[in-house]
Parts: C-alpha cells; structure tokens; sequence
C-alpha cells in the first residue's frame, strides 16, 4: 500500500470534528476519495499534504511518517489544490518553468525539455505563449496538474479538479489523469461529482461528516444499491408527498403524471418495480443510510 492511515482525527479549535477516526490503506493507481461539500475531504487532503497537522493519529506515505519526515513525504508530492491560483505575469511556459525551478529543477537546458515535454502531454504546448491567467477553466486545471507533475511525483494529490468545468473538458481532464496513473504512482482524486469517481478509479472511499462511510471499489459500491432503488410512475400531485418520503433520483414527464426513481429499503403504499442501480444511486444510498443512523443516534 502506498498510504497507510490509522486513527486520524482533526478537531478544529471551533470544536468541529472535521476527521473522526479514519483508518485507509490507500493503493497504488487512481484513488477516489467522494463525499458531498462539507464531509472532511479538504481536511484530509491538506493533512496529506503537509499543510495542517491532525489532532491525532499516524500516516505513513511510501514509507515515509508524515509527521516525523514531512520535507521527504513533500519531495515525493504533487499537488493540485481546488483554488490553485496563476501569477498574472507569467506566460503558459514561463509559469510551469517556476514551477519546476522551485521544485529543485536546476539544469537550465532538462528543464525546459521537462517543461516542453509536460506542456505536450496536457496538451497545451500550442499555448505555450499564451498568459497562464487567460486560458480557459478546462486548459488552467491541465496546467494545475501538470506542474504537480513536473517533479515525476510519486504521490499526486488533486482536489475537486473538474468543478466548474464543462462535459467535454471534464472527461478530457478526467483520461489525463488516467493516463498518468498507469505510470506506476498514486493518484488521489478529491470529488462530490459522482462521474468523476465511476470512471477513473478502481479503489475509493466514500465520505459523510468526517467518517468513512465506504471503501472499496466503485462496483462493489453499486452492487451494495441492489434493490435499493425502485422506479415508479405516479401523478403530478403526488410529487411533493413522494419527495418528502424518498430520496428522488430521477423525474421524468410521462402522460399528465411522473416516472421517477427513487432510494430506499422497500416502498410502501405505491406501485414500484426495482431498477438497476448506478453509482450515483449508491451514493445516495449511502448518504441516506448514514444520515438516518446519525440522526438515530
């Protein structure tokens, strides 16, 4: 295992706590980390990136203990935060450049075939020249990564990288990552876009208010939504009393009335058939399971 995680926790000076008792072994390839807004994973990504301390609690990354060896956990580190920032001054080529200077990068001349040949596998080599604060969402995440990568990290940490970006730019992103996760590192992907998480990642966990609310793989996920999810159609007035009953997937105009679906254990007092689950619904499952058991505790 690349990342070994045992009894962590992070309480915030407010009380909050951010982190309760999270215990992973995180493998090597594409790892998916998928949780709504709120569910701990910006905590524990900035603790895995040396940025803020745990409370409590042990990491291990490649070997190294990231409390007691952090310069040598971030010389094996690549990081693309969710609000990574440009200098305005620079050019495409000028910024990766800096980059890879501060990453130790001295020998003029490797560093800019480094830069060159990173620039042409984000694709954005034909930009080059082009003010790093001018380019588009999709081309400015591509940049993110690619100085994460220019130091040939072995762990690359990447948070919420396809908000905001369109469909097309999205799955673009998503098959680099991909790609670069084949060259034997660690990619840990930091998501609430369901999508992001059932096409790239063999492994993931599943985050809810600071627990681990599943790991495994994304199949083993949806297969645990089996017979969870159940579709239905039913009039217009009938909406809002299922919406306040059952979690709604789904709504489609069908006659004068609705075909939905929805999440649930079983249904009573409707017509409904099972439907074949997607990981989408297993996340809600999930997060209605783990909810409901919260609020009964």
């Amino acid at each position: 295992m690349s990342i070994s995680i045992r009894s962590l926790n992070k309480i915030y000076p407010n009380g909050n706590h951010a982190l309760n008792n999270i215990n992973m072994e995180i493998p090597t390839g594409m790892f998916g980390l998928l949780g709504p807004n709120g569910a701990g994973k910006s905590t524990l990504m900035r603790i895995l990136v040396a940025l803020m301390e745990p409370t409590s609690g042990e990491v291990d990354v490649f070997g190294y203990n990231l409390l007691k060896e952090r310069k040598q956990v971030r010389g094996i580190l690549g990081y693309l935060p969710q609000d990574f920032r440009f200098f305005a001054k620079y050019k495409t080529y000028e910024f990766l450049d800096y980059a890879a200077r501060l990453s130790g990068m001295h020998n003029g001349r490797k560093r800019r075939q480094a830069v060159d040949e990173m620039l042409e596998m984000v694709g954005l080599f034909d930009v080059r020249e082009r003010y790093a604060s001018r380019l588009s969402g999709g081309m400015k995440r591509r940049l993110g990564i690619a100085q994460a990568l220019i130091h040939n990290p072995r762990l690359i940490i990447v948070d919420e990288p396809t908000t905001g970006l369109d469909p097309e730019e999205r799955i673009r992103f998503r098959n680099l990552l991909a790609k670069i996760s084949e060259q034997n590192v660690t990619i840990i992907l930091s998501t609430h876009i369901v999508g992001d998480i059932s096409s790239t990642c063999n492994c993931m966990a599943l985050m809810n208010k600071g627990e681990i609310a599943f790991f495994g793989s994304p199949e083993e996920m949806r297969r645990e939504a089996e017979g969870k999810v159940w579709r239905m159609k039913i009039s217009g007035d009938e909406l809002p009393l299922i919406d306040k009953k059952y979690p709604v997937i789904t709504t489609i105009p069908s006659g004068t009335g609705w075909e939905i679906q929805v999440v649930a254990d079983e249904i009573e007092g409707y017509d409904a058939e099972p439907y074949p689950p997607n990981l989408e619904h297993a996340y809600v499952y999930f997060m209605e399971k783990k909810l409901n058991r919260w609020m009964e505790d």
